[in-house]
């Protein structure tokens, strides 16, 4: 996909990785001695707009760097030139709402690491796109790594074959408990009241089966939620039929508030989910991040994370459908 454009060059970070022929992320600076970065930035988008959500797809993480992208109502007007549909996050992270369609990502304490996963993959509606934006870069840690998500389906099949074919046919199981406030002293700490939208029981259990899930309501006002059969992997269109380690097992196996197992409920040996985390660090990318950074991320083809940091660090985010 060849492009020649007034407004952007391609760069480097450190950290970037070639795979399989294709640079993740693809880096875009703005071209030498172009002026007003934002105005370009947004110039050179609403000319491109097909061509860039292309790239996405092709190369899985694009990361425009250098515009002077200044806060979240710029980063606002990126996202919206696109025309890309918003999604209501669901999920456990605690977030805060920041201006329009931009909200905090992750609030939990800085200093956890937030394991990778596809964002909402339990939900029957994953967004397709994920979209970060750096306001204050950490100034040690927090990176924002991500995965190819093919690379561990095709690493796994060459090591356990017969274990992914198994889960692959039979599916997986998950539950996850939530407290009914929020705890912003964890990193999964979102309440089933914010996580729902509302403080009414049956109105939650029918906000719930419309996501797909069951829920069991706990003597201390949590709530049980148990998700399944889900798959392990799925193939997606337009990227060239690469099957996408489309789960959460390793993040939920065996933790403290949720659990991970076949949908039959057989238990998953610990040493195949041991196995697999460390070929997801081992495939991870980690980029720096730097102020005026936006990542856009395909949630169809990349696990992302969060390393541990040292504080300020402020990263903003947005989904799409």
């Amino acid at each position: 996909m060849e492009f020649t454009s007034q407004e952007f060059v391609v760069g480097k970070c450190q950290g970037e990785k070639l795979v399989h022929g294709e640079t993740m992320p693809l880096v875009l600076l703005p071209r030498e001695g172009s002026k007003n970065g934002f105005e370009s930035l947004v110039e050179g988008l609403k000319k491109n707009k097909e061509w860039f959500e292309q790239l996405i797809i092709k190369n899985s993480a694009v990361l425009l760097r250098g515009f002077d992208v200044k806060n979240a109502e710029e980063f606002n007007e990126v996202v919206e030139l696109f025309g890309w549909e918003d999604m209501r996050y669901v999920g456990p992270a605690p977030r805060t709402h920041v201006y329009k369609r931009i909200w905090t990502a992750n609030e939990g304490p800085l200093s956890e690491f937030i394991y990778y996963h596809h964002e909402m993959v339990l939900i029957k509606e994953s967004p397709s796109k994920v979209i970060l934006f750096c306001e204050i870069p950490p100034p040690e840690g927090g990176q924002t790594p991500f995965v190819p998500s093919f690379r561990v389906t095709e690493r796994m099949l060459e090591e356990f074959p017969e274990m992914v074919e198994e889960i692959e046919k039979k599916g997986l199981k998950y539950t996850f408990t939530a407290l009914s406030k929020n705890d912003t002293s964890s990193m999964r700490g979102r309440g089933w009241e914010d996580a729902f939208g509302t403080s009414d029981r049956a109105e939650a259990e029918k906000r719930t089966k419309l996501l797909g899930m069951d829920v069991e309501w706990l003597p201390n006002g949590g709530v049980k939620t148990l998700l399944g059969p889900r798959p392990l992997t799925r193939v997606f269109e337009g990227r060239k039929e690469r099957r996408m380690w489309f789960n959460t097992m390793v993040g939920m196996y065996g933790k403290e508030h949720s659990s991970a197992m076949m949908a039959d409920g057989t238990e998953i040996p610990e040493n195949v989910v041991k196995r697999c985390e460390e070929i997801i660090e081992e495939e991870s990318i980690q980029f720096k991040w730097e102020k005026g950074d936006i990542l856009f991320l395909d949630n169809m083809a990349t696990l992302h994370g969060r390393r541990p940091s040292l504080s300020p660090r402020r990263v903003l985010v947005t989904i799409c459908k």
